[in-house]
């Protein structure tokens, strides 16, 4: 992708109705399309949705599939998809607004920062869709099912709020078992290391990203985790 494609694709993306953005983690200030700052923290359901309904987050969301594809069989809850790159993000973004679903919107953000812009109990669920594992020594606390991210998620989910992860990578699917069981707060509902290996435990894994696609044809089994999280 050219550089003036990605410039345009951030251009767009800021101009959307649907979408929100926020650059500096020391200012965690949310624009809007006007380029004005906005407060939604608390105010999701009031001030963009403009009605009450359970709201849902795909962090990591990339092209925003989980997101759009929920906010399609699911009109009855509120969406919101969040990733830091804007080129990625503007084909979600621009779907949702295409195909007027006024259940989802976008949020360009670094995830260290969600709790900024989401007040405690706003969020009803998270679903973290094929992160970066990050399975290099040392960055461990970069995963987003690390401890430094689920304190994160604590303050702004509702109590026994649900957590999904799917994953290609064997280590990320460990790893987060491994932390799930370390705190006794956490609670699993679901594991399951092959989901394709059987009947679909929940139909929304029918969802297959980009990502998900190329792991697929490269034989990579897919890992899917539900679990809770209480205060």
């Amino acid at each position: 992708m050219g550089q003036k494609n990605k410039l345009q694709k951030f251009e767009e993306f800021a101009s959307f109705p649907n979408s929100y953005e926020n650059f500096n983690m020391k200012k965690p200030a949310l624009l809007d399309a006007s380029g004005n700052e906005i407060d939604l923290k608390g105010k999701w359901n009031a001030v963009h949705f403009k009605n009450e309904a359970p709201i849902i987050l795909e962090l990591a969301c990339g092209r925003g599939e989980y997101t759009v594809d929920m906010a399609r069989r699911l009109p009855e809850n509120h969406f919101i998809g969040v990733d830091i790159k804007g080129a990625r993000i503007w084909k979600g973004a621009r779907i949702a607004l295409h195909e007027n679903l006024r259940n989802a919107a976008f949020l360009r953000t670094r995830i260290e920062t969600i709790d900024s812009f989401f007040a405690p109990g706003e969020v009803s669920e998270i679903w973290i869709t094929f992160p970066d594992p990050f399975e290099k020594k040392g960055k461990a606390n970069r995963r987003l099912t690390s401890q430094n991210f689920l304190s994160r998620y604590r303050r702004i989910l509702k109590a026994n709020g649900v957590v999904h992860l799917k994953t290609d990578a064997e280590s990320l699917y460990r790893y987060t078992l491994e932390v799930i069981h370390a705190d006794p707060r956490c609670i699993i509902e679901y594991a399951e290391r092959d989901i394709y290996a059987g009947p679909l435990e929940n139909p929304l894994l029918e969802i297959k990203t980009y990502y998900e696609l190329m792991h697929l044809e490269e034989g990579r089994k897919i890992g899917y985790i539900r679990f809770r999280i209480s205060g």
